[in-house]
């Protein structure tokens, strides 16, 4: 397991022997992470200028992902040096392959997920026909806490490597089934293998039913809310784009639900820039196109969020519907 990534890392339990003294970065910091925009185009500058729109970071709450992971964080500068994947005229789709059922009661669309797959990242995005999860060809265990089956998330890898297509920047497996990455781990909601454009996730522990609780009546809108934070989130990791400890941002790191939860699905403009970097999408094309998914599934803090933000971008004018091209 020592060349494959590990990413969205939730365990069981933390030891408090990991604690840190983590100091969120000051106003000079995060405006440094940013690197200097001076020679930008007037739309991305104004994208990258944080304002009053993106909230810094917070210091960590114990048994908070910061609290726990010593994470120096990865400016754009960082980011640049390290030589990050690019989407390029051979590796430029997203796919994502649904592994075993998504009963329609408690799961997300795959078909929206793909939607705003395309959206958030400005790129093609095309969903497999579903594989049976077969325990003939998969290692599955039952779970000693919960019980229930759970697949080993190499024997998923190796799977997706096999069908790995020449045009796919990266082939993400998403599930309905509780995932573990080796023997002694308890559980992992995401495992990937930035060098081999391979990824797994599972969408299983955002039902309540998993922990024995009812499902209540805005169940199927916080369902998506999680899947999407989470697909984007790991998607971004493939991107190279590490942790954000300068504003919250979707790619902070999370050690439990209750923290998941508290992320925005926005990136901050430190993670903006880098992703923007790789794929060089206009950036007001994109917000309008988030704009248009927010308004079709009712994510209506996040449909206000991006107006606000393309105001202060492309002006005080309308903002036309943008054209999806998925």
């Amino acid at each position: 397991m020592k060349p494959i990534l590990l990413l969205m890392l939730f365990l069981f339990s933390v030891s408090e022997s990991w604690a840190m003294d983590f100091q969120p970065p000051g106003s000079a910091e995060r405006y440094q992470a940013v690197g200097a925009t001076a020679g930008l185009p007037e739309t991305l500058r104004l994208a990258l200028d944080p304002g009053s729109d993106f909230e810094p970071i917070p210091a960590p709450k114990p048994g908070d992902w910061l609290a726990v992971h010593p994470e120096s964080g990865q400016t754009f500068d960082d980011f640049v040096r390290s030589k990050p994947k690019k989407p390029n005229g051979t590796r430029g789709k997203i796919y994502l392959q649904p592994l075993g059922g998504f009963p329609m009661d408690r799961s997300p669309s795959v078909e929206i997920l793909r939607e705003y797959a395309a959206a958030y990242f400005a790129m093609n995005a095309e969903i497999f026909s579903p594989l049976e999860a077969h325990p003939a060809k998969l290692t599955t265990r039952h779970n000693p806490h919960t019980g229930r089956r759970q697949i080993l998330t190499t024997d998923i890898l190796t799977l997706l490597k096999r069908k790995l297509p020449p045009d796919a920047f990266c082939l993400l497996a998403v599930t309905m089934e509780d995932l573990y990455p080796e023997p002694s781990w308890n559980f992992v909601f995401g495992q990937a293998s930035l060098r081999d454009h391979v990824g797994v996730f599972s969408f299983a522990r955002y039902d309540p039913t998993f922990y024995g609780e009812e499902r209540g009546k805005e169940y199927r809108g916080v369902l998506l809310r999680r899947s999407c934070k989470v697909l984007v989130h790991e998607t971004a990791h493939m991107f190279s784009l590490a942790h954000c400890i300068f504003f919250r941002c979707v790619l902070n790191g999370s050690n439990h639900l209750q923290e998941s939860d508290s992320r925005p699905l926005s990136l901050c403009p430190v993670c903006l820039r880098k992703l923007q970097f790789s794929i060089g999408f206009e950036v007001v094309d994109r917000y309008r196109r988030l704009l248009d998914f927010y308004g079709k599934v009712a994510f209506d803090p996040e449909a206000q969020w991006v107006a606000n933000r393309l105001k202060k971008i492309a002006g005080s004018g309308p903002i036309p519907s943008a054209t999806q091209k998925n």
